[in-house]
Formats: structure tokens, sequence, C-alpha cells
């Protein structure tokens, strides 16, 4: 059976430079982080926030911590000192809440908008529609303590994979138009976080610049 070591340098073979690769260790112990950490692997995702404080007291310093779940807002405090990059504001308020748990820290937080784009009604996130009215109010503009850097999605869970290609070339599109009209001058928001174990090499295809993946890198 392959090591994480092993399937961590395998998954990294099939990603061009300039795609970012966060291995997603949630459900997985601090010795399985470690043991990538050493393969040199800097980029985490977790989904929750109590497990991820947990992980973060025990493990490196420069790991950079990226969640990547549902956050609850009254969650936010705890990650807020530390955290490298949050992929899944689905909300405006949401946005607001990390702004000011991040201006009692003295930081500035990268964010991703996370985009509803798959067919199931059990994601999170904006609506294309919604993220669009969002960002034409200009409110978030006044929050100085938060930075968005791009879009965050998940594709439908389906076989289909035209349908897949399809969900990934909109968010793409949406990605481009929200960078031409609001972030032209702005060379920071260049993330777009699509594509898992299952849909990453298409994701890629697509246009993404980050995937998260886990079940590849940590179960043999």
């Amino acid at each position: 059976m392959s090591s994480i070591t092993e399937r961590l340098k395998a998954t990294l073979a099939t990603i061009p430079e300039g795609v970012r690769l966060v291995a997603i260790s949630k459900y997985h112990p601090a010795e399985a982080i470690a043991e990538a950490y050493n393969a040199g692997q800097l980029d985490f995702g977790e989904n929750k926030a109590q497990d991820l404080v947990v992980k973060q007291q025990s493990l490196p310093e420069d790991i950079r911590w990226h969640f990547t779940g549902h956050l609850q807002r009254n969650k936010i405090k705890y990650i807020a000192p530390f955290i490298y990059m949050i992929h899944s504001v689905d909300s405006y308020q949401l946005l607001e809440e990390i702004n000011k748990h991040a201006a009692k820290t003295g930081r500035t937080i990268p964010c991703l908008l996370q985009i509803h784009i798959a067919e199931e009604e059990t994601k999170f996130g904006f609506t294309p529609e919604e993220c669009l009215a969002m960002l034409k109010q200009e409110e978030w503009k006044k929050l100085e303590n938060v930075k968005i850097r791009g879009l965050m999605c998940m594709a439908s869970n389906t076989d289909d994979s035209s349908r897949v290609a399809t969900e990934f070339r909109a968010v793409r599109a949406l990605f481009d138009e929200i960078r031409d009209r609001w972030f032209a001058d702005d060379k920071e928001f260049d993330t777009l976080s699509a594509g898992m174990s299952g849909d990453y090499l298409m994701a890629m295809e697509c246009g993404s610049t980050c995937v998260r993946i886990g079940s590849s890198i940590f179960e043999g």
C-alpha cells in the first residue's frame, strides 16, 4: 500500500505550475498531516473550526490553513488569529463578521466567495446573481480587514462529466466577469478554488487555480 508521501507526490505530478494544491485534511489525524508536511506540503484544508484549532496548536506554525467548510459566525473568532484563507464565504453578513474578528486580531483575512453552481440543494453559497448583486452594492469595499481573493465552488456530485464541465466553465466565466468589473487593478484577485479528488483534472482544464484534494492523498 502506498504512503501519504507517495500519494502526495503522485498528485502533485498531475498539477501544473500556477495551480495551488490544498490538501484536505479533515477527518485525518495530526500525524497524517505531519507526514504530508514533511513531504513539502504547506497548504491544508479543514471544515470544522474546533478540529482546526486543535490541529493548528499541535502542528508547525508555517502551515497555511484553509477553511473550506460551512463557517458559522460564532466560530470565526477561534480561527481568525491564524487562518490563511477562508474559501466558503456564502453571505455578506459572514464577510462582515470575518472582518470584525480580523480587525480584533490586527489581521486582514483573505476570503473567497462561495458560488452555488451545483444542482444539489444541500450545497451552500451565493447564486451567481446574488454574488453580482452583493458586489454591485459595494458595501464590501468598506471592510478593511478582509480581502476578496476570488471564488470557490463545488460541482454537482454526478457521473455526467459534461454537466460538471459546464458548471466549472460557468464559474470561471463569472470569475472573469467579477475580476474585470471590480478587481481589474488588483493582482491579488487570482484564486478560483474548484475541483476535488474526483474532478480536479477537469476543473483545471476549465480554469481552476486552486484544487482541494483529500481522499487521493490521505486514503490509501
